[in-house]
């Protein structure tokens, strides 16, 4: 299995080198070469690794496998069309570590961005109520069902969009350089990775690639169906480069302002989710 996770690493950073070249022609900046995110990952396995002396080195350390192992885990959740209640709570259980992350170093940056990680959590609340959404509609919250459900009724996304639009918000909020990136604002430097050097910021790079491609992947699986490992990867690579242009057209929002759509996105779901309970049979 190991391939699987190679490919999801490197194609999950392909990934994050488009959006950034996206967005930089957007707002008409040449930008980095696509690839840019993987050249990072080489470079920072190969410089000097050492651990700030602010830092609780046990932590410090292990947040960074930590993040690798759940979305590892992630990635074999979606490969294996499990519960997508385990790649949620995932999903969820990756705030803690991001936590973890700026709390670990002892820097100043890298403190609030742990506390802004935790300040964005309320991305996290829409899931619940798609979570019951999906379930109203296909029964199941197995991945596998629900790509069933999809292959005789035809995609959630046309059948449920304001869901489909819930979970991409999510997957938005996850995205750099978006307005929902307020772990990443400018005034924190690079926020809980400030102090990570050497073979742990590569070892961040694959967090953040693993991560990208299961967030992604999910999504087609979910609100699409089954389609070809091809199409697929097409699709995922459609839906990056719609979140890119929504990160180059959005100023980042304040985290009072971020809290506060996330919440009234909630809100909306909820009353839809309501109004599909009291109408469906």
């Amino acid at each position: 299995m190991i391939e699987y996770l190679v490919f999801a690493a490197v194609f999950g950073l392909l990934l994050l080198g488009i959006h950034r070249k996206v967005i930089a022609r957007i707002q008409t900046r040449p930008g980095p070469p696509v690839w840019q995110e993987i050249l990072h990952a080489l470079k920072f396995s190969f410089k000097s690794t050492w651990v700030p002396k602010t830092a609780s080195g046990a932590l410090y350390v292990a947040v960074v496998l930590i993040g690798i192992g759940i979305w590892s885990a992630a990635l074999f959740v979606v490969l294996a069309g499990e519960s997508i209640l385990i790649l949620f709570a995932i999903y969820m259980l990756h705030k803690v570590v991001e936590h973890g992350y700026g709390l670990s170093s002892g820097s100043p940056y890298g403190k609030f961005g742990g506390v802004r990680s935790v300040i964005s959590a309320a991305s996290e609340i829409p899931l619940f109520v798609t979570n019951a959404a999906i379930h109203l509609f296909t029964g199941s919250l197995i991945l596998r069902d629900i790509t069933a459900y999809q292959g005789v009724h035809g995609p959630l996304l046309l059948i449920a969009p304001p869901v489909a639009i819930a979970m991409y918000i999510v997957v938005l909020s996850k995205m750099p350089y978006g307005p929902f990136s307020i772990v990443e604002s400018k005034e924190l430097v690079s926020g809980y990775k400030t102090e990570h050097f050497g073979v742990w910021r590569a070892g961040l790079a694959v967090t953040d690639g693993l991560k990208t491609f299961v967030l992604l992947y999910a999504f087609v699986a979910i609100f699409i169906g089954a389609v070809p490992f091809w199409a697929a990867l097409v699709i995922m690579t459609a839906v990056l480069i719609s979140l890119s242009f929504v990160c180059a057209i959005t100023p980042m929002l304040s985290p009072f302002d971020s809290v506060t759509i996330q919440g009234l996105i909630t809100g909306l779901m909820l009353v839809y989710v309501v109004c599909l309970w009291w109408v469906m049979p």
